[in-house]
């Protein structure tokens, strides 16, 4: 899967790590579901950390398509509410 992290490049990530990735995305998602915004930003930062922990990087002229797409790190709670399908930033 190829995921896209808004501002900051593409990386190849492994369908297996989507369990993973889920968890902190439910977190996330309950976090702002309480508007609870220190929360937000600290599971953001974990959330890409790990996705760029576990992807391997597109080199900068690579321009595939993105299966899925993250916020910025510096995106804020609103912005990430309009990316927001009913599962979350992270489908499954």
């Amino acid at each position: 899967m190829i995921v896209r992290i808004m501002g900051e490049g593409q990386v190849v990530l492994a369908d297996g790590h989507l369990t993973e990735l889920n968890k902190l995305d439910d977190e996330l998602l309950a976090e702002m579901e309480n508007g609870d915004g220190p929360g937000f930003r600290r599971t953001l930062q974990a959330l890409l950390a790990k996705v760029r922990d576990l992807g391997e990087p597109l080199p900068d002229d690579s321009l595939e398509p993105s299966e899925l797409i993250l916020p910025s790190p510096d995106a804020t709670l609103e912005e990430v509410r309009e990316l927001l399908s009913d599962d979350g930033l992270i489908p499954g």
